[in-house]
């Protein structure tokens, strides 16, 4: 079943790590969202650095033929003191872009900076906030992975955020109660 494009839209969100990589997966129809599916690909068992980014080329190109997203959201390599992770995480991130353009996937990429201020108004919220905004917002509990999970996820509602402020929708909001209050509709 063909989704119409202009009113509907699947969004996959990946946070790339060599351990673990956090996805996740909304539905946007029109200015609402809603979740369709959250997780991680584990790889932290694996110890041939190749081997990782073949696993997570695999991982990622079966979430693309499972879900049909219709763009792919990945969230940008931070530097850190250590340039051999940031190194490791940069090609993680290619890996998971490779999957996607292998689709033809529309790919954006937003830094974690980004990411925390489109969900929580603040860039320097921790990952515990994030993922307690995103509960609110989607209703849902928490998985055993939650933290890296809710990480993916979180990168897929930026993106989804990106596009309803770009539609001339965007307004200002004293915080984040004000903004569910103005927006009971967007809430699942």
């Amino acid at each position: 079943m063909q989704r119409e494009k202009s009113k509907e839209r699947i969004i996959l969100g990946i946070d790339p790590g060599t351990a673990i990589m956090g996805y996740g997966l909304i539905k946007e129809t029109g200015n609402k969202i809603s979740l369709i599916s959250l997780g991680v690909i584990r790889l932290d068992h694996l110890d041939d650095h190749p081997l990782k980014l073949q696993r997570i080329f695999e991982k990622t190109s079966l979430l693309i033929e499972q879900y049909q997203p219709d763009c792919m959201a990945l969230e940008a390599p931070f530097y850190g003191k250590n340039v051999q992770v940031m190194l490791k995480l940069g090609r993680a991130q290619g890996v998971a872009m490779a999957a996607g353009l292998a689709k033809n996937l529309p790919i954006m990429e937003y830094s974690p900076k980004k990411v925390k201020q489109a969900i929580t108004g603040n860039g320097n919220a921790t990952k515990e906030q994030v993922a307690a905004m995103l509960m609110q917002l989607l209703n849902f509990k928490e998985t055993p992975e939650f933290l890296d999970a809710t990480d993916g996820l979180a990168v897929a509602v930026c993106h989804s955020f990106q596009k309803i402020s770009a539609n001339g929708n965007s307004k200002s909001y004293s915080g984040w109660s004000a903004f569910v209050k103005a927006n009971q509709n967007r809430i699942k």
